[in-house]
């Protein structure tokens, strides 16, 4: 009679001990719906697992939290398996094209460029330390502006705006995100992001989000600072007894120019993410995909995300999705 995972666990003296109930953020029925979605896409791609997180992105209350495979809390001994991590908030990955928003708020915020600034003869490759970095798509122009390089997911564009940021301020805007270090929750079960030796190089692939790692719970937490105006905010799944003061970590100026791209993103034809245009519900995003890094070698498999934040005219909620190979 032990909580031996999840908030029975971090709960456990509170619980023994409650005078009065313990309240959650959770929808229960948003969480079978997400379940039973990821479930459905699950068998469709065949994927080793997946997690999806929708979070209110003003005080950071999150309506569902859902990992696959999961199991049967009453029947926990029989498992040995580590596919059962908790993807959403214990897994640690490389998430890719999802940081490229990461890359342009941090030059909207140091003021270095705007959403119309060109880019012009942009090769199609770069060499960093011997190795080669290339756009995923051939056929990107080599003329963008810095909001095309986020619709059309420009790499090498991306490596070009944050050598414009420069590594320490990129560094500190990440952190200040609260990307890369750990993030206090709820429950215990987190992953922490591996230690990452900046540099030039890394610079360049973390600006596309590559080399450098984090958890799901940590995307969503800075995607929610990014389109809330520039408030901090910590994800909870237990209801807190009073209302905490939000404080200010960017000027407003950067999520009303990224809100905007996002939309473009998913609503114009160039985007990234046309088939998330769901009518009514004027959602923004940004998709990713990354391959594995397995015992420090890129294998053919791979981590695709959707970071999605609506309604863009005001933002109430992010959902991130994401599938494990």
């Amino acid at each position: 009679n032990n909580g031996i995972s999840g908030l029975e666990k971090s709960l456990d003296e509170e619980l023994k001990n409650a005078q009065e109930p313990i309240s959650l953020t959770v929808d229960k029925d948003i969480q079978y719906l997400v379940r039973k979605e990821l479930l459905k896409f699950n068998e469709i791609f065949k994927t080793k697992g997946s997690a999806a997180i929708l979070m209110n992105v003003n005080n950071g209350e999150i309506l569902s939290l859902v990992s696959l495979p999961d199991f049967d809390p009453n029947k926990r001994e029989k498992i040995t398996d580590v596919n059962f991590i908790n993807r959403a908030t214990k897994g640690v990955y490389e998430f890719g094209s999802v940081f490229k928003t990461f890359t342009l708020a941090a030059a909207f915020h140091e003021k270095i460029i705007e959403p119309k600034t060109e880019f012009i003869n942009l090769p199609k490759s770069l060499t960093c330390a011997g190795f080669p970095i290339r756009e995923y798509n051939e056929k990107l122009p080599t003329n963008l502006t810095a909001e095309q390089i986020l619709i059309m997911s420009g790499n090498i564009g991306s490596v070009k705006i944050a050598q414009k940021v420069g590594e320490e301020k990129y560094k500190l805007f990440l952190s200040k995100l609260g990307i890369t270090g750990g993030v206090n929750f709820d429950i215990e079960e987190v992953g922490v992001p591996v230690k990452f030796n900046w540099g030039k190089c890394p610079l360049a692939t973390a600006s596309f989000g590559h080399g450098i790692t984090t958890t799901l719970l940590q995307i969503v937490k800075a995607y929610s600072i990014l389109v809330n105006g520039g408030s901090d905010v910590n994800p909870v799944l237990i209801k807190p007894k009073q209302k905490n003061k939000r404080k200010k970590i960017f000027n407003e100026e950067v999520s009303s120019k990224i809100l905007p791209i996002l939309r473009k993103i998913v609503a114009t034809k160039n985007g990234t993410a046309k088939l998330a245009n769901v009518a009514g519900y004027e959602i923004g995003g940004k998709t990713g995909t990354a391959n594995k890094s397995i015992k420090g070698v890129y294998a053919n498999k791979k981590i695709n995300t959707f970071v999605s934040v609506f309604p863009i005219s005001n933002p109430k909620f992010i959902l991130a999705v994401m599938l494990d190979e």
